[in-house]
Order: structure tokens, then sequence, then C-alpha cells
């Protein structure tokens, strides 16, 4: 795919100054002045020599404070010019912006849109001129769709033009371009979520046998773009709506961490979940989906079944990514991870052993605890996913504003009812899939699983797929991912239990990607993504977990030669 040039800079200073060059100057200016003081005296003043080391103690006692706070900066400082010396990468989109007039390829959720479904173009203009200029109060002055009093609001776009003071910045990292909104890859991405639609309460272990999904297997497979995974050429049952990242597609659909009960202190926490009622999907009328696009607070609401379950199927893990709490998941796989086995295989921690890098794995009277210990690792999931969701934001907001799947089926129902001659890719437009969609609701609109379909930012690149691969890489790098998974489970179709699974070995390493993946790609099964949005989310946010344990390396006193595990490409990497 060719790289394009935005049509609108991503960020500019009032001065028209280039954007890169602003963020640069903000750091010369921070190093400029590290290196004066560091100029200015010592920084790192020996303990004095002496032949008693009650003389030494008594030194370590009255440690120089400025000498401390000097040796504090000198770390940081020599954080930022680590990420310094990192070039600014291009930022590339698919062109569509600049080549469809109407703005048919871009995100416009929330704005105001026509009859058919297009977005009024001086509104646009609006959000862009927001973007260009970074200026608070021009987000407030973007034209929206709905009375204020009904109005669902556009997402923090400003989160895209924050700084992260750890790590690499967010505008010092890329991914891909999308696909372009008439490739053959937009429409096999396109059938694969009618797809899920339409398998949406089929158990994931009767994916062999039921003939719907048997259906979306052959379809797929057909397809002459679709970029999920095969085996020998060929979507399967085992390969079917999964991710290909070293071990996702080993074992059973939904990962270990979202089926085994996470200790919670003293409190054991059941993985059973409150899920919505089967064969209730949204926005599949054309007046109910133009109104969701105008950004109106819908009328409907979800519907919830009486009986908690574990996770089975795709409802149930596109309620589970609707509601939770970002880091959530993989918070609960480090309580399941840190904790020891008990009497009760289906109630209890793993004991999964910390990576070998960990220092203090070979001390005799030291074990971690705000370094290199539970407490260390436990903070910084929650603190990678705010930085993640800089990373990614920056993405959505500045450079691609992909549209969501529900506006592209928007298009395709307007191709096929009212022939408007959209740039959609024939293989969408004459598929199983869409033909069964029109036969259950009488329209080409993609099902959703929430009343309100999207949220309302870009969909490329994915929030809940790059902190699940920020979240995920810290885990890989603090424990064992060779470890094999004690006691494996699995759910039964109705979700109602937990039965003993007997498949090969499962190891933690695995079960941590297929977790990253099933929050990454269950965002798909409701409806709101694409695939790419998933695994190119993946690899942005394992790059920002990378840059930040790469700072976090400079402030440890421990003998530390890093850690080492296994990237998402299946590559060997040591920080």
């Amino acid at each position: 795919m060719n790289a394009q040039t935005a049509s609108i800079p991503q960020q500019r200073a009032p001065n028209n100054q280039n954007p890169s060059d602003s963020r640069r100057s903000f750091f010369s200016k921070v190093c400029a002045a590290g290196a004066a003081v560091i100029a200015s005296g010592s920084i790192f003043p020996k303990l004095t020599s002496g032949n008693h080391l009650e003389n030494q103690a008594e030194n370590v006692f009255h440690y120089n404070d400025t000498s401390r706070a000097d040796k504090a900066f000198h770390i940081r400082l020599k954080a930022a010019q680590q990420q310094r010396t990192l070039p600014i990468p291009p930022h590339p989109d698919n062109g569509d912006e600049k080549q469809y007039y109407n703005k048919i390829g871009n995100f416009s959720k929330g704005l105001p849109h026509n009859r058919i479904g297009e977005v009024d173009i001086f509104a646009y203009n609006s959000m862009l001129y927001a973007l260009y200029t970074g200026k608070p109060p021009d987000f407030e002055r973007i034209s929206m769709g709905s009375p204020v009093d009904q109005r669902r609001k556009l997402v923090n776009p400003q989160a895209a033009l924050a700084f992260s003071l750890e790590g690499t910045d967010s505008h010092a990292l890329a991914i891909p371009p999308a696909p372009k909104l008439n490739s053959a890859e937009a429409a096999a991405e396109m059938v694969e979520d009618y797809w899920m639609a339409i398998c949406r309460d089929i158990p994931f272990n009767q994916y062999d046998s039921n003939p719907v999904a048997q259906s979306a297997v052959s379809e797929l497979s057909s397809l002459s773009d679709f970029r999920g995974p095969k085996i020998s050429g060929q979507v399967t049952p085992q390969t079917l709506f999964r991710v290909e990242v070293p071990g996702a597609l080993e074992g059973p659909y939904i990962s270990q961490f979202l089926w085994k009960v996470p200790p919670f202190g003293a409190t054991n926490i059941d993985n059973k979940i409150i899920t919505t009622t089967p064969d209730l999907n949204y926005m599949t009328r054309f007046d109910e989906w133009l109104k969701i696009q105008n950004g109106y607070t819908p009328t409907d609401s979800n519907q919830f079944e009486t009986q908690r379950r574990y996770i089975r199927n795709g409802r149930d893990i596109g309620q589970w990514v609707h509601v939770d709490q970002l880091f959530q998941s993989y918070f609960q796989a480090l309580l399941i991870m840190l904790s020891q086995p008990s009497d009760d295989p289906y109630v209890s921690g793993i004991g999964a052993p910390f990576n070998q890098g960990n220092p203090y794995l070979k001390s005799d009277n030291q074990i971690g605890f705000g370094t290199f210990g539970g407490e260390n690792v436990l903070s910084m999931l929650c603190d990678i996913a705010t930085k993640a969701l800089k990373g990614v934001w920056f993405q959505k907001w500045s450079v691609h504003r992909r549209l969501r799947p529900e506006a592209y089926a928007g298009l395709v129902h307007l191709r096929k009812t009212c022939k408007i001659p959209y740039p959609i890719d024939h293989e969408v437009l004459d598929s199983n899939a869409l033909q069964q969609i029109y036969l259950q609701y009488g329209s080409y609109l993609l099902p959703m699983a929430y009343p309100e379909g999207s949220p309302l930012h870009p969909s490329y690149g994915a929030g809940h797929a790059t902190v699940a691969g920020a979240c995920v890489t810290i885990l890989k790098a603090w424990f064992d991912e060779n470890y094999i998974i004690p006691n494996p489970v699995e759910a039964t179709s109705d979700g109602l239990s937990l039965v003993e699974y007997s498949g090969p070995a499962l190891t933690v390493g695995g079960e941590l990607n297929k977790l990253a993946t099933n929050i990454a790609i269950g965002r798909d099964h409701a409806g709101v993504h694409w695939r790419s949005d998933a695994l190119a989310s993946l690899y942005l946010g394992e790059a920002i977990a990378i840059s930040v344990l790469k700072d976090q390396k400079l402030t440890y006193n421990e003998i530390f030669r890093g850690f080492t595990f296994t990237k998402f490409n299946g590559t060997i990497v040591n920080i």
C-alpha cells in the first residue's frame, strides 16, 4: 500500500512550525538545561575512602541530598536523551480523506449528517480545524449533530496532543495505513464483521460442528484478501475469528485468565459475567442507524440474562469489553499468576514464577517488592494503560480518522438499496454473509451488540487492543512465559460451569497473548472494530511498553541484565 500524505497536518504550533520540530525543540531545551547543570559540578560524589565499615556506613547515612537530586535529574535526562535521539517517523494515512470529497471513508460519528448519512462538510472541517490548531477553544467549536441534552460527546480528541514523560512520545511511534475504503482487504474485514454478528450466539466450542460457523469458515477462506490466520491456506474452526500471535491459536478460544477465578486478597472473584440477552441486536433499521450517526443517545438499552455465565461466545466477550476497565483483565491475570494453587483447581492461582531476568531469583536474603516484585508490576499495569491510550489516540485523531464498521455498512446498505455508487469492493456486496443479514433483518446494516454502536472516536487504532498489547508485554517481561498453566479449564456450551481441559499444554506466554487477542478481537465481535485495528494496535501497545521498560531500567539499583521475552511477531527481545 502506497504511503499517502495526510490532507490536514497532524498538529501544528501556532506559528505553523513543523509539529515534529516543535516537539524536538521541547526536548532540546530540557536536554540543554540538564547539560548546563551537569557541567556545573560533580553529580556522583564517591563515598569517602576509609578502613572502617562504620565510616562508610556513616557516609551513606549522611548522603548529600543535593547529590541525590542531581543523580535523579541525570537519570531523567539520560532517559530524555535516549528518547530525543529517536527519529520522528512518517505517519501516512490510507489517502481516503483526500480522495473522497464527501469524507465517506473517514470517521464522522456525532457530527451532523444528511438524510443518506453523509457528513456535513463544514462540520467535518470544524473538527479538522481543531485538530490542526490544537487549541482547546477550537474543540469546543466543533459542530455537533444533536442537541446538548440528547448528545453523545466526542471522546477525548485532545489526548492526541498530550505528552508522556516516560517512554517514547506518542508522535514518535507509527502504525501502517489502514486498508483503503475501496480495497478487497476492507471488504474482507467487513465480511468477517458480518459473520461475527451472525455467529454472536454460537458457543466457541461448537465452531467445528455448527453449520453457520462452517459457512463463515468457507466464505472467509474464499476471499481474495482476507488476512486472518489460516492452516494450509484455509480458515478453519480452530482459526475462526482468532489472531495469529504465539499461542493464541492453541486450545480453547478464551484465555485461561478470563475463566480462572482471580484471588483478590481474602476474596475470590467469581469470573461468571452478567451477559446480554441472545438474539437481540441493534441499529438494523436505517432511521435508527442515522440517528446514532448524528450522535443522539440511543433510545434502546441492553437487556440482560438472569443467570451469570462464563464467557463462551462472541456476545459474552463483546459484553466484557463493553463495560470493563481497560487494564482489568490484565490485573486479573496478574492476581492469578501471583497467587499459589489451592486444593480447588477452579478457584485458585497458578503460582507462575518470575521471569529469569529478575535479579531477586538469585538472592539468598532479599525479595522484590517496590522493585521487581508483585507490587511493582501491579502499579505498572495501570500506568502503562494511560500511556497506551495517549499513543493510540494520536493515531486515531491526528493521523488516520478511519470510519467504523457500522458506517461502512451504511455505505453497503445504500449501495444495495439506493444504487448509490459508493466504491465498495464486490466481495462484500456479493457475499453470503450479507445475504444472510438481509434475510434476517431486511437491511444490509451491521447488527450491533450495543444500542449506541461504536464510541465517538475513530476506529484505527483500537484503544482496547493497544492497552492489551502494552499490558501483556509488561506481564511477559515479569513472568516466565514458558511456565505451563496447571489445571486448565474451559467453559461448557451454556457457560454455567467450567470443566477440565485436556488438550495440549497451555503456557503463560501463550495464554497472555490469547488474552490480548480476546480483548482486541472482542470489540470486533460487538461490531465496533475491524481486524486490522486489533492487530496494528497490539504491536503499537507492545512498542509503548518496551519503551517504558527501557526507561525504567535506568532507575534500578539492582544488578539487572534485562528481561527476555517473546514479542507478538515471535522474535525474542531483551530489555
